[in-house]
């Protein structure tokens, strides 16, 4: 059974992304090497803020949807309930220091 994911990504100046992936470490950096033609690579959005796993992809969907559907306050909220330094997540993922804002 796969697993999803659904993302919010921060670029150093607070714009935000939201997206949904099956393989968050492949889709993060694509990210961060800024492979992913563009919103997140226009913007220089690489920092990872914030996922939630769920194991169907129609929840994944919504879940983004609802996010996406979110007040930039809301969105900041559900960050900093889990993330109130607003850390990049994916930092200890990669061993390349060049991806790093």
């Amino acid at each position: 059974m796969r697993t999803y994911y659904i993302y919010i990504l921060s670029s150093a100046g607070g714009t935000l992304y939201t997206g949904v992936t099956n393989n968050i470490w492949e889709r993060i950096l694509l990210h961060k090497q800024r492979k992913l033609p563009g919103f997140t690579q226009q913007y220089n959005i690489t920092r990872l803020v914030y996922y939630e796993e769920t194991k169907y992809i129609l929840n994944a969907l919504n879940r983004e949807k609802q996010i996406k559907g979110w007040r930039r306050s809301k969105k900041i909220e559900l960050i900093e309930s889990l993330n109130p330094s607003w850390v990049d997540i994916a930092d200890y993922w990669y061993s390349n220091a060049d991806f790093h804002d």
